[in-house]
This record gives C-alpha cells, structure tokens and sequence, in this order.
C-alpha cells in the first residue's frame, strides 16, 4: 500500500504543485496584508482562504486519484446536475453585489458557477473527443454551443455577465482545438456582434453599461463608476520596483481600492510587491502553462487532450481579464485573478480541474 502511494506521488508534476503553492501563497500574504489594514482584528477573510487552500490541496490529491476515464463517463450526468444547481441557486440562492450566485451553507458562501466551469470542460472533452475521427460539421458546432449557451444563459440571469463570458471562452478555445472549417469562426464574429448589440439595449444593467464605458474611457467618471479602474491603476504605478513592503500600501490599506482582497487584488501586488513582486506571480503562472502544455504533447488520448487545453484555456482567460481589469484595459467584471483572490468556490474548482490534470498525467507516466 505504501510503495502504491508513494508511486503514485512520485508520479505527480511536483513543477505544477510548486506553482499552485506559490501563488496560493502570494494570495494569503496580500489577503491577510488587506485585513488587517481594514481593521479585520479576526482576520476572518484570510482564515476562510487559508482553510479553502488546505481543502482545495485536499481535493487536488483526491482528484487525483480519481480515474478520468470515470469522470468522463458522468460527464452526462454531470451536464444535468450543472443545470439544476444553476437552476436552484436562482430560487434559493444569495444575492451579493447584485448577482444572486451563492448558496449559504454553514457560514460559508459558494458559488455554483464556479463549478459549472470544470462541467462544462469535462462534457465538451467527451463531446469534442467523440468527434475526433468524423467530419466536424453545422450539427456539431451548434450542439456544442447550445450546450454552452444553457450553462450562460442560466448564468445570466442572475445575473454574471463575467461567468458567462468565461464559459462562452471555454468553448471558444475548445473549437478551435477541434479544428473547426474558418467559416465557423466568421459566424461566431458576427453572431457575437449581434449579441453584444442585442444585450446592450435590451440585457445589460445600467451598471454593467458603465462598465463598459469605463472600458473605453475610464477617466470619465473616474470619481463615480470609474472610480475603481482609476485607483487600480493607481495603485500599480504608485508600486515601481520593488513595492512599498506587505502593509504599507496606500491604496489598498487607507481603503481608497474597493474589492482589495477580490477583484483588484493584482494592484494590491504591484502596489506592495512592486513589479518584481508581478514579475514573480507571471513566471509561477508561465510555469504551470508549460507544464500543463508538456502535458497536452505527451497525452495518451483526444479527451485528455480537449480537458488540459480547456482547462488552460479557463485559466489563462480569467487571468487575461482579471488583469486587465486593474490595467485599465478590460471592462471590470468581476472575476477572480486565479488561485490569488481571495474566494472559496473559485479556488476549490480550480484545484478540482488540477487534481484532474495530475491523474492525467500520471497515467500517460503509467502507460509507458
């Protein structure tokens, strides 16, 4: 039993690990820098973090052990599930910030989207991988994407207009991993023009219209809707070189930076850890892309392969966004920086997902 597990572990991409620890731990140092500038005396927000890191790393070895042949074979069941959690959190959910997106369950808030994320890659993999000897056709490219149009759409409704996005770019990275005709990408162009038009005068919250706003122009109202675009870029350019030292920056401790611990916890970085502390969080997610692309390379199978690029995919959009929002270049929508900002639901499916990809690639090791 012993030598089974230490096997077992000695088969794990210990790069990939290292990566996840790092940049959990950029997130509990900035957490807890965050509260305690706030007067969070119980450092409640950074215990909470703290306790989903220890389940998450739980989950990830869990996952790990988990066969994802069987994964893949509940992928239908696990399609319907996403459906009625989405379903149910709109009746019986929590609404924060305007998005009625959480289940309260014993003190804690967690976020079925989330969730949903790791769904969706698992039933497009089994889907995509079931195609991958026949001819991609007009069937399949809308059966894909009215499966992930159910999934945004319920999103929606709470509404998330963020999570939505996210899902709409799992399926996005997914199709063009299939190698879909280049006609197929001209008709996702013009139908995410007629949608975008669509939503903006007939979907879209005042409040998300000034999101977008600020997206073009944030300087506009940069002490009402802009406000928060205009004090994260603030915040990073007040950090130069080396930041002003974990608690001791302005922005984010004197509480001109709203979200500090969520949203904009990238700025709570550049502004304290300065641009080497930025160079640092880059290289750990550069060296979890390489390594989860050595992954795809040496995959033994088209549904391992569709799994770890959606699940690159997933992260690297999210960070793309998240950082761009506290650049000032994307539209603020709330999503969080990946393994840094402070949320349970979003951590714990992340490690999910890596838990997954560590099975996978110890059983490519295994098969050779």
């Amino acid at each position: 039993m012993l030598n089974r597990l230490r096997e077992h572990f000695y088969k794990f991409d210990w790069f990939i690990i290292a990566s996840l620890v790092l940049l959990i731990a950029f997130g509990l140092i900035e957490i807890y820098s965050v509260s305690l500038g706030r007067g969070g005396l119980d450092l409640l927000n950074f215990r909470k973090q703290l306790f989903f890191a220890g389940l998450g790393l739980a989950l990830l070895i869990f996952f790990s052990f988990v066969d994802y042949y069987f994964l893949r074979s509940l992928s239908p069941y696990l399609f319907w599930g996403g459906v009625i959690l989405l379903i149910a959190v709109l009746f019986f959910g929590d609404t924060a910030r305007g998005t009625k997106g959480w289940f309260n369950l014993f003190g804690f808030s967690l976020q079925p989207v989330e969730f949903i994320k790791a769904i969706l890659i698992i039933y497009l993999a089994n889907y995509f991988a079931n195609l991958a000897t026949k001819v991609k056709n007009n069937r399949h490219f809308i059966t894909s994407f009215i499966i992930t149009a159910i999934f945004s759409g319920l999103v929606m409704l709470q509404p998330d207009f963020g999570s939505a996005l996210i899902l709409i770019g799992i399926w996005f990275v997914l199709i063009v991993a299939a190698d879909f005709n280049l006609k197929y990408f001209l008709i996702i162009g013009l139908s995410a023009i007629v949608l975008f038009t669509s939503a903006w005068f007939f979907f879209f919250k005042t409040y998300q219209k000034e999101r977008i706003i600020n997206f073009v122009s944030p300087n506009v109202n940069s002490l009402d809707s802009g406000y928060n675009i205009s004090q994260s870029v603030i915040a990073i350019g007040s950090g130069g070189l080396t930041g002003k030292g974990v608690g001791f920056g302005s922005q984010s401790q004197l509480k001109f930076l709203p979200e500090a611990q969520n949203d904009f916890i990238f700025a709570v970085i550049a502004e304290e850890l300065g641009f080497l502390g930025v160079i640092l969080v880059l290289f750990f997610y550069g060296l979890l892309f390489w390594r989860v692309l050595r992954a795809v390379r040496s995959a033994s199978n088209d549904f391992a392969i569709y799994f770890l690029i959606g699940a690159m995919g997933l992260i690297f959009i999210q960070m793309f966004i998240n950082i761009g929002m506290n650049l000032g270049i994307m539209p603020v929508v709330g999503l969080p920086l990946p393994f840094i900002s402070a949320g349970g639901s979003s951590l714990l499916s992340l490690m999910i997902i890596m838990g997954i990809i560590q099975n996978i690639i110890i059983k490519n090791k295994t098969s050779y």
